[in-house]
């Protein structure tokens, strides 16, 4: 895949599509293409978030971990954006990435992420009030979720 690829991926993705072309392209230069397999972990529940992925193709269920097993609490699939929290602070992952089958993720580095929010002052601006939504929808979620860990 070429970089005019990954920037076509990155600019499908609601929390990017303000940004300018020449973000774009800083942005998907420091991207990573990453493939798993079914059945591959992406990342672990609890684990130290220091990057987001975005889905390129394929399915990728987020678990939980319980007394009674693993726990499908939802499955993303192409243009899903996974921990944009760890983009911006650091985190814990709150639940598990699983590829339920054959997927192929853009990796996004904080540390690349963080220089573009000191040199783009604006994209903070933004990413503040999409990341608020965000949150907000991701509570609600969490919380209909609730009697299933019970």
């Amino acid at each position: 895949m070429t970089l005019e690829d990954d920037i076509g991926i990155l600019a499908g993705v609601e929390i990017f599509e303000d940004f300018t072309p020449e973000q774009m392209r800083l942005l998907a230069f420091g991207t990573e293409r990453q493939r798993y397999s079914i059945g591959r972990e992406l990342y672990g529940e609890g684990d130290t978030a220091d990057s987001a992925y975005v889905i390129v193709s394929g399915v990728v269920a987020l678990v939980r971990d319980t007394e009674a097993g693993r726990v499908v609490v939802a499955q993303c699939g192409p243009g899903s954006l996974l921990g944009e929290m760890a983009l911006i602070v650091e985190t814990k992952r709150l639940t598990g990435a699983v590829a339920a089958g054959d997927v192929e993720v853009v990796r996004l580095n904080r540390a690349l992420f963080r220089r573009m929010l000191e040199e783009y002052p604006q994209i903070a601006a933004m990413l503040h009030r999409r990341l608020t939504l965000s949150l907000t929808t991701m509570i609600a979620r969490i919380e209909s979720l609730a009697p299933k860990f019970q």
